[in-house]
């Protein structure tokens, strides 16, 4: 017999949004809870840019709502551009950076390929990932 499984349901907008600075917020939906993913839903005014950060771990981050580029370090002048129902796969341990791009707010859906969320800063842009 199979032991009994449950799914989970959490639905985002019962989710205590944190602050990331002024542009943006973050909603956490799963981490840190027995799950092996952190997944969250990252709300960004237009403007909003992430310092140059890297994660231990692979990081895709799938976009919702409005536009973003993102980059990994060294390769600012050659962004990629996503819209609604594209997703970036981010290397671990690479250095990367993601904006609103344009005047529409950015929604977008953050997988961390850990039960934990791990953000390096290497240079600080004043904005807060």
């Amino acid at each position: 017999m199979r032991p009994q499984a449950e799914a989970k349901v959490i639905r985002s907008a019962e989710v205590e949004p944190t602050s990331f600075g002024p542009l943006a917020d973050y909603r956490r939906l799963t981490g840190q809870d027995g799950l092996p993913v952190f997944t969250g839903v990252q709300t960004c005014a237009p403007g909003y840019a992430t310092p140059l950060h890297w994660h231990p771990y692979v990081e895709c981050l799938f976009v919702l709502e409005g536009a973003m580029e993102a980059w990994l370090e060294g390769q600012e002048d050659n962004p990629s551009h996503l819209g609604p129902g594209d997703m970036i796969a981010l290397p671990a341990c690479a250095p990367h950076v993601f904006r609103t791009f344009g005047d529409q707010t950015l929604r977008i859906l953050g997988i961390h390929a850990s039960p934990t969320r791990i953000v390096n800063v290497v240079s600080d842009n004043s904005a807060t990932v």
